[in-house]
């Protein structure tokens, strides 16, 4: 049996995955982070002081651990250096990274696009997908158009300002058609030619160099950005994410094979939370205990600061999620959010046309014109952020994560009580 896994977000992402990986990642011996970018961050706590990650995968914390950004993701060269200094601001200076060669590079011309594009669609149709505007989906347009730079070409300065000037001739001409900003090669290329000197050392073949590891019996963790619910083959389309994070997506985005993908470790909120438009069909219309919610669980975007909306648990979301990624155990954050309720809600299905349902449907419109079924529970009204083992929660709480357990099959072995790495507790 391979020592692999995958961290895996249930919901809409922000479930807390950096923290369980981060966890994870004190025993492992690589950190592989195989889709997206810097649209979404991982905040990480520990020893009293909190961390924004946004592109670096979360074993950075462990200076024995190597961490890689996979040819899955697409990188931000310019704010990837940014983050780097920051975390060396903050004492970690040992980053152990690589950058697989096969990784494309985001460029000014894709937060360009990306930012007009929300703009287009919000004053044609009143409404709007709810990028970051880090340039992600135009990346992986380009990435799809093969017009895309990889890193393998970009720190190669002769390939890379070649293959700057076809792109530009592309996008030029459809920038130029949508009344934008068009770029200049020279401007561009001697801008990042810099960056490319500097992330050059970092930059090599990965691939391969995994599954060599992998047959040798190494701890290797993979981590994704977002959930599973904003997958953009199994998410709510169109209000997802431009590339896939569930555990389907590791071999491709790494260069592996699937037999290397066995365990996968799905990361669920003890409510549900939202960034920007779609539907949520457990949103908390009450004011008051949304809004508790929010700031007790600091629910707040890492990468844009944005509110997030707020929901109940939604079983149904997460049995999705189960079955399209192959999720064999879970693990629970912030149940100490909760503490201060005196009830809460689990979402267990819907009424779709005056039929019980449990499944999400494609369309978003339908989706979002559900009604859904409840189960309440009591709370437990007591500060559980000190607990250490299963048997120290109240009642309430265990009978809480049973519940959940009963609704989706799978076994909750990891359970989290505060933001803190100790905080932490395996059942």
């Amino acid at each position: 049996m391979y020592k692999t896994k995958v961290v895996i977000g249930a919901q809409w992402g922000d479930e807390g995955k950096g923290k369980i990986s981060d966890f994870l990642a004190q025993n492992a011996d690589v950190v592989v982070r195989y889709q997206g970018g810097n649209n979404a961050g991982h905040s990480i706590e520990f020893d009293g002081k909190r961390y924004a990650l946004k592109h670096i995968p979360s074993g950075v914390f462990n200076p024995k651990t190597l961490n890689i950004m996979a040819q899955g993701m697409v990188i931000n060269p310019k704010m990837l250096l940014d983050e780097m200094k920051e975390l060396e601001n903050k004492g970690i200076v040992n980053h152990n990274l690589v950058i697989s060669d096969r990784a494309h590079v985001i460029f000014p011309y894709h937060l360009e696009i990306d930012s007009k594009l929300e703009e287009l669609k919000e004053k044609k149709y009143g409404t709007k997908i709810g990028t970051t505007k880090k340039g992600i989906g135009p990346a992986y347009e380009d990435k799809y158009a093969r017009v895309g730079i990889r890193f393998g070409d970009f720190i190669n300065l002769k390939t890379f300002k070649s293959r700057l000037k076809e792109t530009l001739f592309i996008k030029n001409m459809f920038l130029k058609s949508m009344g934008m900003k068009q770029y200049n090669v020279d401007e561009i290329f001697n801008e990042y030619k810099e960056y490319a000197k500097k992330l050059s050392p970092l930059v090599r073949e990965t691939g391969l160099y995994l599954s060599k590891i992998i047959e040798e019996g190494k701890v290797v963790l993979f981590e994704g950005a977002q959930g599973v619910l904003l997958c953009i083959e199994n998410g709510t389309y169109p209000y997802v994410t431009s590339s896939s994070p569930t555990a389907s997506s590791v071999p491709l985005g790494t260069g592996l094979s699937p037999k290397h993908v066995l365990n996968a470790m799905g990361i669920v909120k003890s409510y549900t939370t939202r960034v920007g438009a779609g539907a949520l069909p457990t949103e908390i219309e009450d004011e008051k205990i949304s809004s508790h919610i929010r700031e007790v669980g600091r629910e707040y975007g890492t990468v844009t600061g944005r509110p997030r909306r707020i929901g109940w648990l939604d079983t149904v979301v997460l049995k999705h999620s189960i079955r399209v990624s192959g999720l064999n155990e879970i693990a629970i954050t912030l149940i100490d959010v909760l503490d201060d309720l005196e009830e809460i809600k689990i979402g267990y299905s819907y009424n779709l046309d005056g039929k019980e349902i449990d499944f999400i449907p494609g369309s978003n419109e339908v989706y979002d014109s559900l009604k859904t079924n409840y189960i309440t529970m009591p709370g437990w009204k007591k500060d559980i952020t000190k607990v250490t083992s299963w048997n120290e929660l109240p009642i309430e709480a265990q009978n809480y994560i049973l519940k959940i357990e009963e609704l989706i099959g799978v076994k909750i072995t990891i359970f989290s009580v505060g933001p803190d790495r100790k905080q932490t507790i395996y059942r």
